[in-house]
């Protein structure tokens, strides 16, 4: 597994430090923020998972811990719209030429709106996806939202 991707290509080109980890990639799994916390021993509120939703059908990014829902409420509140919606997979990888289970918020074809779950700024170090499935990047959850240029506010149920 190659370890440069354009997500680390970014982190690198920002002067941001970071670090890579691998591990097993399942794709039968339903929830692959979750079996990545798991296959690397790290709480799931510190392994971020990348979504990518339509806020009244503009697209934008969302990263949140692996163990919390998304209140599509709330995303469209933060996106000054009426509502929100999920991203179909194959516009997912269409947009941000990553593959799902391995979309990182970092290095995207198309540059649209980040939005951070507000309460990982607290923790010291996160892990969020590495644009390529089994690869994660553990960075300040702080550098992780300058370098994005990520809206942090609240946005778990």
């Amino acid at each position: 597994m190659s370890k440069t991707t354009r997500a680390t290509q970014m982190l690198t080109k920002a002067g941001t430090a970071f670090t890579t980890h691998s591990y097993d990639y399942d794709p039968s799994v339903d929830r692959i923020g979750m079996a990545a916390a798991e296959a690397m021993g790290e709480a799931p509120q510190r392994v971020l998972k990348t979504l990518m939703a339509e806020v009244d059908g503009r697209p934008v990014c969302v990263v949140v811990p692996s163990d919390r829902e998304v209140s599509m409420k709330k995303l469209a509140t933060a996106a000054a719209g009426k509502s929100a919606a999920m991203m179909k997979p194959a516009a997912a990888e269409r947009l941000t030429g990553y593959h799902v289970g391995g979309i990182s918020p970092f290095g995207q074809k198309k540059t649209v709106p980040t939005f951070i779950e507000e309460t990982v700024l607290a923790e010291p170090l996160v892990y969020i996806n590495g644009g390529q499935r089994g690869l994660q990047v553990r960075l300040s959850p702080a550098d992780a939202a300058k370098v994005l240029g990520a809206i942090a506010v609240p946005l778990v149920t």
